[in-house]
């Protein structure tokens, strides 16, 4: 089945199907507002095999519904074939329809991400536009339901799916309006995409909200709802304007009927089901599947709260939900959500009652040559340094022989080094409180002077370049955090802060990503027109994303829902992303996520391994990290600290008035990602 468009009826056509006459219904609003039903037939199947329209050859048809047709397409400029979806000429007569159809391709076309569809291009052909996109091979979500309820475990991966889809949807400011089965496809490897974004509403460009009068499945009026019945939030029913609330209750009732087999809300008669959405409440899933977690249940009742207040507020707080239930110990302790401003700190100085040991052991060589199409296989490892320090950064000079790294051997003040295969020990370039950045393909460093320690391996200074082989930093810009080198090593990307948001800029002083968390990591492609980072919602606590910019600022999230990141490369011949992330900072593995999103284990570790750079021969850099933060409490009475930590990341603990208890959060990520709040008493209980 190819990428179906649901007819009004709500039944989709497949590639080889015959096209048929469809009746598209649609409702006028009188000035009493009672709403008519006016029909008229429309003939489909507009463009024959082997018709074109621009440069994509009209191969086979695939389906047609209220909204336009869509054919099998060949683009022989990439050699692939594509969906059309056109608007008939008769429709672009239609200033409603035409309006609605320019929205999708408008609303579609700004985003990229691996769980939506990827609009191609648009054009007009003899006065018909058309949207061209991804072909997709699977079945609908409607498809797959139909042989009854999912496993909570294929519920969960494709919730999560649907979850990171809209988040990525909602961040610029689109609402779907219209989630459904049918708009949820399933390809044949597992991953979903989410379809049609034809209802979406640009919210920063609506002026007004819709007077509705009855909902439709095909072409609407204005004035009219837009939406599905059974899936519609209380406010479209109500005809309220709907954000992004509306689009996660609409998820909750597709999670629902995944879990349960039958639709959250439903009725004999459209009033009916329409009386359920706004007053009524399902049926407790473990009514219809015992083996649902409580847990579960409660985030799908959290999404499908009738007053939009009370429901998640957020996509990205849905996927957040969802990825801590998955990631629960075996105990199944409910862990509590605490936001504290500076959360899991990699590197800390010394404070009363918190004592933190964090040692980057030495540097590592993946000596045989990585292949980013497969797992790696009989991997040897060259050790290159061998003090204990704390490593900040390190990266191969353009030789390949050469590594350079910033470290501090106490506290938090870095030195850049250099070590090479004729002798073991690094070697000081003198340059004390001086992080290093990169290394350009000209063998010129870009690193900061005057670092000052911020957070994890963050710091800020004046951004500054000089040649490898010696000579004095030449000073370039103030208040830089990162910076990395362009291929051809002629320019520089940085990552800075501006105004209270962080900013990726290329060159310096455009933006291509901005903000209120942190950024960190960039990392151009090495075709150098992309540039890959991390994006953490949380300044300082380093959950969060991987995602990449072009050089129009257009982003692609990669992956998302990670206890911890840091570390990230490409991979040689800039097919995949590698990163380094993990349930703690001692059990870091190299994963890696292709640009569309396909994520594997490119290596596990028998400790915590961050990757640093990759060569052309495909040779890894890492460091291997050993990690723990003790959590001694002086109880006020007694002259000796005890030591309360509980497992490997004990932190900010609080001693009660009578010093007998203390509260402390736990952010092991053997507790999932979303940390524990702890109370334990200073005897050691």
């Amino acid at each position: 089945m190819f990428f179906p468009l649901p007819t009004p009826g709500g039944e989709g056509q497949c590639e080889g199907e015959p096209f048929r006459t469809v009746t598209v219904v649609a409702f006028r609003r009188t000035s009493r507002r009672i709403a008519e039903p006016r029909r008229r037939t429309i003939r489909t199947l507009s463009f024959e095999p082997g018709t074109r329209l621009g440069p994509y050859e009209i191969l086979a048809p695939i389906g047609a519904g209220g909204m336009g047709e869509v054919y099998r397409a060949r683009d022989e400029r990439l050699k692939r074939d594509v969906a059309v979806k056109v608007l008939p000429p008769s429709y672009s007569q239609d200033a409603d329809r035409l309006r609605r159809f320019e929205r999708e391709a408008q609303a579609a076309g700004s985003l990229n991400h691996p769980n939506i569809t990827a609009v191609y291009d648009v054009g007009t052909h003899d006065g018909s536009p058309y949207v061209v996109t991804e072909l997709l091979e699977g079945e609908t979500m409607s498809s797959a339901l139909a042989g009854g309820k999912l496993s909570q475990r294929k519920a969960i991966d494709y919730a999560l799916q649907i979850a990171h889809g809209l988040a990525a949807a909602h961040a610029k400011g689109i609402v779907h309006r219209d989630l459904k089965p049918d708009n949820l496809f399933v390809l044949k490897d597992g991953r979903v995409k989410i379809l049609d974004f034809g209802l979406a509403k640009l919210t920063h460009a609506e002026a007004t909200p819709e007077v509705t009068g009855l909902p439709t499945a095909g072409g609407t009026e204005p004035g009219v709802v837009l939406g599905t019945l059974g899936y519609m939030s209380p406010e479209q029913v109500k005809g309220k304007p709907a954000d992004a609330r509306s689009d996660v209750f609409s998820f909750g009732a597709i999670l629902h009927e995944m879990l349960s087999g039958h639709r959250a809300f439903r009725g004999d008669s459209a009033a009916e089901t329409m009386s359920a959405i706004l007053r009524e409440e399902p049926p407790d899933l473990s009514v219809t599947n015992q083996n649902i977690s409580p847990g579960l249940e409660r985030i799908v009742r959290h999404c499908i709260e009738k007053n939009p207040e009370q429901r998640f507020h957020s996509a990205h707080d849905v996927a957040f939900a969802l990825e801590a239930l998955s990631g629960h110990s075996a105990s199944g302790m409910q862990l509590a959500p605490f936001s504290p401003p500076d959360r899991k700190r990699r590197i800390l100085p010394a404070a009363i009652a918190l004592l933190l040991a964090a040692t980057a052991v030495a540097a590592y060589l993946v000596g045989r040559r990585m292949e980013s199409a497969s797992r790696p296989s009989g991997a040897s490892f060259s050790q290159l340094t061998f003090r204990q320090q704390t490593i900040f950064n390190a990266r191969f000079a353009p030789d390949g022989r050469t590594t350079v790294y910033s470290a501090a051997v106490a506290g938090n003040t870095p030195e850049i080094f250099t070590v090479r295969p004729d002798f073991p020990e690094g070697k000081s370039l003198g340059l004390r409180g001086a992080h290093l950045l990169s290394i350009s393909s000209r063998g010129e460093l870009a690193l900061l002077t005057g670092a000052r320690y911020i957070s994890h391996n963050v710091f800020q200074g004046t951004l500054a370049r000089m040649p490898l082989e010696g000579g004095a930093p030449r000073d370039v810009l103030e208040n830089v955090r990162e910076a990395d080198w362009s291929p051809d090593g002629s320019s520089l990307a940085v990552i800075r802060e501006t105004g209270g948001k962080d900013r990726l800029e290329f060159p310096v002083g455009k933006v291509l990503r901005e903000t209120g968390g942190y950024l960190s990591d960039l990392r151009f492609s090495p075709r150098g027109d992309r540039i890959a980072f991390f994006e953490h919602p949380v300044r300082w606590d380093d959950r969060g994303l991987v995602a990449f910019v072009d050089l129009q600022g257009n982003r692609t999230v990669l992956a998302d829902g990670f206890w911890g990141e840091e570390g990230l490369v490409w991979s040689s011949d800039g097919r995949e992303v590698l990163f380094s992330a993990g349930k703690s900072y001692s059990d870091f593995a190299v994963l890696a996520v292709t640009t569309s999103g396909r994520r594997r284990t490119a290596l596990e570790s028998a400790g915590g391994l961050t990757i640093r750079d990759v060569r052309p021969d495909g040779g890894w850099l890492a460091t291997r990290d050993d990690f723990l933060q003790a959590m001694p409490v002086l109880v006020p009475g007694q002259t000796v600290e005890r030591d309360l930590s509980w497992l490997d990341l004990s932190d900010r603990p609080v001693i009660s008035a009578d010093g007998k208890t203390v509260l402390f959060t736990e952010q092991s990520g053997s507790l999932g990602d979303t940390y524990a709040l702890c109370l334990r008493r200073t005897d050691g209980s």
